[in-house]
């Protein structure tokens, strides 16, 4: 062990002093807890995903005509194709990806194409996309999803 000294607000040590007895351990003991606990939680936290914002950018300016004048999917598909990408299921997303080496590029709603809202202007679940939005393509009457039983 390495001897640490630490200075703390008196009303930080006295919860420190606390919350020891509380435990039946030392003081030292709740900090050594404490501090491994963070340091796990550190060393297992997901790195953010994120794209880079000036490639987001230009994705955005190349893509954006093509992805809103798509009238369903494989035409969304074909439009991406001529520039060399491709959307790919991704979670309960979309990513979009680099035709040439299937290069991730970064998700569809970072370029202002959420997969929920390609889903309810196609009117369909993209094919082979595991999540079917079912409650945004299914939107039924409420009366019709009773049967009528008329008396005899």
């Amino acid at each position: 062990m390495v001897a640490l000294t630490l200075k703390l607000p008196r009303h930080m040590a006295e919860a420190l002093h606390d919350a020891g007895k509380e435990k039946d351990v030392t003081p030292g003991q709740v900090l050594r807890d404490l501090l491994a606990k963070e340091l796990r939680r550190h060393a297992n936290a997901k790195t953010p995903n994120r794209a880079d914002e000036r490639l987001v950018a230009r994705l955005q300016r190349l893509l954006a005509s093509d992805m809103a004048a798509a009238s369903g999917w494989r035409d969304l598909q074909a439009r991406l194709a001529r520039h060399g990408y491709e959307l790919r299921p991704a979670g309960g997303g979309l990513t979009l990806h680099r035709l040439s080496d299937g290069a991730r590029l970064c998700k569809g709603s970072e370029i202002g194409f959420a997969y929920s809202r390609l889903v309810r202007r196609f009117g369909c679940a993209m094919p082979g996309h595991p999540h079917r939005m079912s409650h945004i393509t299914c939107k039924r009457d409420a009366a019709a999803a009773f049967d009528l039983i008329e008396p005899f």
